[in-house]
């Protein structure tokens, strides 16, 4: 395509998206709106994914020790556990160490099971060398003599992956509709361009104009508007991340926990919100144009 073409075409695209401003108006904020709330939940399930993953890395199996086995058993069963395939560490938490972080997450009154009076387990706390392990190495601890029971957050982690499912599932749900609703307004704003200027079209057809020709116009328009429509959400979107990610930065603080950090995370949602915009307006110009070629 020759450069005067391709001047012409975006003049005649400019013209065009003045001509109809306000439905213009109404297309831009429409795609504004749409992919804020894309955006908006792209970078929720981002997250959720990520927080899951920390999770699934964070669990460990705690192996709770027999009452009646004495130091010798105990370190008899720390060997047995180190021994295990795919064990990585093995830590000793004692039943005061226990009883100090039930005191310091549920409060002073579980002070008077001091002594004798503990109730709590001494602890081997073991984790594996990769997550998908954790499951197997707490059954193999479980047949292990002197132990009491065994426990480890796989049934916290299978939760929140179920969760984390059902949201991707509905996001994924209300994403899609908001870009085709995003389409149908944009595909009705260049139809109205196109009507008003069908008589210029049939003759243009007549002479022998080729239907690429006519078309590009359109689908210019169709992506300026969406181009339009995407830079007013990315930068909101940016500037509420960058927000919310100090804030939570202060409550995870102390965690294994932690959300995206805003760079790359925001050149990257910010590069796919432009995409969709630009794919969703020459999508639906396309759509428009189409029924109107056929003189």
């Amino acid at each position: 395509m020759k450069f005067r073409t391709i001047k012409r075409h975006l003049i005649e695209s400019l013209k065009s998206l003045k001509r109809n401003g306000w439905m213009s108006i109404a297309a831009i904020s429409a795609v504004a709106v749409t992919l804020l709330l894309v955006g908006s939940f792209i970078a929720m399930l981002m997250n959720v994914n990520k927080l899951a993953t920390d999770i699934e890395n964070d669990v460990s199996v705690r192996v709770y020790i027999d009452l009646a086995a004495d130091e010798g058993q105990q370190e008899q069963l720390e060997k047995d556990l180190a021994a295990i395939d795919h064990v990585d560490t093995v830590e000793f938490s004692s039943r005061e160490d226990e009883l100090k972080q039930v005191v310091g997450s549920y409060g002073n009154e579980f002070n008077l099971f001091q002594g004798d009076d503990n109730p709590l387990y001494d602890v081997y706390i073991v984790n594996t060398d990769t997550p998908e392990h954790t499951s197997t190495v707490a059954k193999q601890s479980e047949a292990l003599d002197y132990v009491a029971k065994v426990n480890y957050g796989g049934a916290t982690a299978d939760n929140l992956f179920k969760t984390m499912k059902t949201v991707r599932n509905v996001g994924a749900v209300i994403i899609i509709a908001l870009v085709l609703t995003a389409v149908f307004l944009i595909s009705n704003t260049i139809r109205i361009t196109i009507m008003s200027r069908r008589t210029e079209i049939e003759i243009m057809k007549l002479v022998g104009a080729t239907n690429w020709f006519i078309r590009w116009p359109f689908l210019i328009e169709g992506a300026m508007i969406g181009l339009i429509g995407s830079l007013i959400p990315t930068a909101l979107l940016s500037f509420i991340y960058v927000a919310a990610y100090d804030l939570g930065t202060q409550y995870l603080t102390g965690t294994y926990f932690a959300l995206l950090t805003p760079v790359p995370f925001l050149y990257q949602i910010g590069g796919l919100m432009i995409a969709i915009g630009v794919l969703i307006g020459s999508i639906g110009s396309s759509i428009s144009i189409r029924r109107f070629l056929k003189v």
